[in-house]
């Protein structure tokens, strides 16, 4: 069975031909629990986001603030598995029609075996994979078999890459490319910076994929700030911390569906 790299494709098209943005956003599966989790993609998918990525919970996440190493650590005792992972995308895809992409360290994915995870990935519906700490020089394998599953390999790219890796980056991956808007971790920050523009311009000089620009957004306003320059927004840890901060799982789900709302205003420039 194919993976829906298409579906990615035509709905970042979409949003390009409507003159915005498109908003995707970021929950780890198996936060608080393996059906929350599910129910928290669905109501942010249904409030708004064109797109979301499943996060697959790893005990050493090099990325990731500490609000999305809480939710992960929560996920991980509550013994989230890689089946976990892939339930939650094939519901979400099921329920919304929408393109579901997991993000996830190298390291399980290498363990559960690249071929067994490529294959059950795009059985379950997936997109592709967002991968940021696998090196492009020793992505073949991956690149292979994600290929051959109709799966988008999704490479990061960072304000201190130079011209020449960007290139060797943006040629290697398919869907799009995640440009770290700044250096360091994901979470929610009061500015984005200009370092993203400057980053989207060069990444563009080397690519007709999409750039999408994620780390640091976390309202409305910073959203339509980002989509000014950028193909797509990524949010995380702002969906994240409204769940943290939520006393129940009810209003856990209203207050990412109302998010994702507001989001999906800011991206249209509606703010």
């Amino acid at each position: 069975m194919s993976g829906n790299i298409r579906l990615l494709s035509d709905t970042l098209a979409a949003a390009r031909a409507e003159g915005r943005s498109a908003l995707i956003a970021y929950l780890p599966a198996g936060f608080p629990t393996v059906d929350g989790g599910i129910a928290a993609i669905k109501a942010v998918l249904d409030g708004g986001a064109d797109v979301v990525e499943v996060g697959l919970p790893h005990s050493d996440p090099v990325l990731d603030g500490p609000v999305i190493q809480t939710a992960d650590d929560i996920a991980l005792r509550g013994g989230v598995k890689i089946a976990d992972v892939l339930r939650t995308v094939r519901e979400a895809h099921a329920a919304t029609g929408k393109p579901v992409l997991v993000m996830t360290y190298w390291n399980p994915i290498d363990r559960y075996g690249v071929e067994r995870f490529t294959a059950e990935l795009a059985e379950a519906g997936g997109a592709g994979c967002i991968l940021p700490d696998l090196p492009v020089q020793e992505a073949g394998l991956w690149r292979e078999h994600a290929e051959k599953h109709g799966l988008a390999t999704v490479f990061v790219v960072a304000p201190s890459s130079r011209d020449e890796r960007l290139a060797q980056i943006t040629a290697a991956g398919s869907g799009f490319v995640y440009a770290a808007s700044l250096m360091g971790v994901t979470g929610t920050r009061e500015t984005v910076g200009t370092q993203a523009q400057d980053l989207v311009r060069r990444t563009r000089a080397t690519t007709d994929l999409p750039v999408c620009v994620g780390l640091g957004v976390s309202d409305a306003g910073q959203a339509a700030e980002v989509a000014a320059f950028a193909d797509g927004v990524i949010v995380g840890s702002a969906f994240v911390k409204r769940m943290l901060d939520a006393p129940d799982e009810a209003a856990a789900l209203d207050a990412v569906r109302a998010l994702a709302g507001e989001l999906a205003e800011g991206v249209r420039g509606n703010v």
